[in-house]
């Protein structure tokens, strides 16, 4: 007689693959024509000027530019990506006459 009963098979051990989704370029960050901004399941992220929607609703860039997340008017708060050619995070230091006409 056998001294330990017989190992069954167990019905768990699997899962499936994670599907990788969510924000991959965020605000202010420069895209190329066809770069993926975010990966969705549903509108969480309406698109805005100058991107594409796909079937799976991942939102990508037409145009060269920089990644802008917004709220979108009127809408309950509901978030909008664009694409815009000039950065919206620049910053340009003073020039020595503008500090001059400051420090008078």
């Amino acid at each position: 007689m056998a001294h330990k009963k017989g190992g069954g098979s167990t019905k768990n051990g699997r899962d499936s693959n994670s599907q990788r989704l969510g924000v991959k370029r965020f605000g202010g960050e420069f895209v190329i024509p066809g770069n993926i901004i975010v990966r969705q399941h549903g509108t969480k992220f309406h698109p805005g000027e100058n991107v594409g929607i796909g079937r799976d609703y991942t939102i990508f860039a037409t145009i060269e530019g920089y990644v802008i997340f917004e709220r979108m008017r009127g809408r309950n708060g509901q978030k909008q990506i664009s694409v815009s050619t000039e950065n919206p995070n620049k910053t340009t230091a003073p020039t020595a006459e503008q500090l001059a006409e400051a420090g008078d």
